[in-house]
């Protein structure tokens, strides 16, 4: 049955007044005010160079916001980088435990959790494979598999699939939100694509140019799981057209 994701959740993520200024005098973000909830996927889209994935980096602690509060939850985050970041000498199963391994985890129950994940991301059959033996979506999902052994409450993601062919892309889109569906992360997804930001979130938001700070928000009305064909729905095309002139609009 399909059901459609509430916003009326605690806040696991929230950025309050957020400015990020480089030691370069590089004005990255400027008042930024976001609140993502248990059960929300909200997708941000803006120009290139306006601070989407310093962002990101704030929230994980990578970065330190030079103005504002940013207030997490949970310490159980995921992070997916654009770029795999597999460890080339070791297996599938082998770079799936690695986070795993890092926190600590006893060997049996990190195999147990990577072997889940693996399950989980379709990768069954591969464990052995090395990196370089795998195909640029199947090195994502293992990149994704990976974080989904801490069993992240919130998850981000920095355009993960932007380098994969469209076809390959789709698909990991829909596996994505099966995963969202099953696991109810919060979920802060960084792309270029606003088709794929609308067809993989509750929430879509727009930033402007340099320094990044939000104009426009939207909610998604579609339900979750969500059916494939929805990107050929006029109701679809519609929504990508209004986010698209926003975003237009904020260069």
């Amino acid at each position: 049955m399909s059901t459609a994701i509430t916003t009326e959740r605690a806040s696991l993520l929230s950025f309050s007044d957020v400015a990020m200024a480089f030691p370069d005098g590089t004005v990255a973000l400027h008042s930024v005010d976001l609140t993502v909830r248990r059960g929300e996927f909200v997708s941000v889209v803006g120009p290139s160079g306006c601070g989407k994935s310093t962002l990101l980096r704030i929230a994980s602690g990578l970065e330190h916001a030079t103005e504002g509060a940013v207030k997490l939850a949970t310490d159980r985050i995921g992070y997916v980088f654009q770029d795999p970041t597999l460890l080339p000498w070791r297996t599938t199963r082998r770079n799936v435990e690695l986070l795993a391994e890092l926190h600590g985890e006893s060997r049996v129950r990190r195999a147990e959790s990577a072997q889940e994940a693996i399950d989980l991301v379709g990768l069954s059959g591969f464990e052995e494979h090395l990196p370089r033996q795998l195909s640029g979506g199947m090195r994502m999902r293992a990149s994704l598999a990976r974080s989904l052994t801490l069993n992240p409450e919130v998850f981000l993601f920095d355009e993960p699939f932007g380098a994969l062919d469209e076809i390959t892309r789709q698909r990991l889109n829909d596996e994505l939100i099966r995963l969202f569906h099953e696991k109810q992360f919060a979920g802060l997804f960084i792309t270029h694509s606003v088709a794929e930001a609308v067809y993989l979130s509750t929430r879509v938001v727009v930033m402007s140019g340099r320094p990044g700070t939000l104009v426009g928000e939207y909610d998604v009305p579609f339900d979750v799981p969500r059916d494939p064909e929805i990107r050929f729905s006029a109701e679809f095309a519609e929504l990508v057209g209004t986010i698209s002139h926003a975003l237009r609009e904020a260069h």
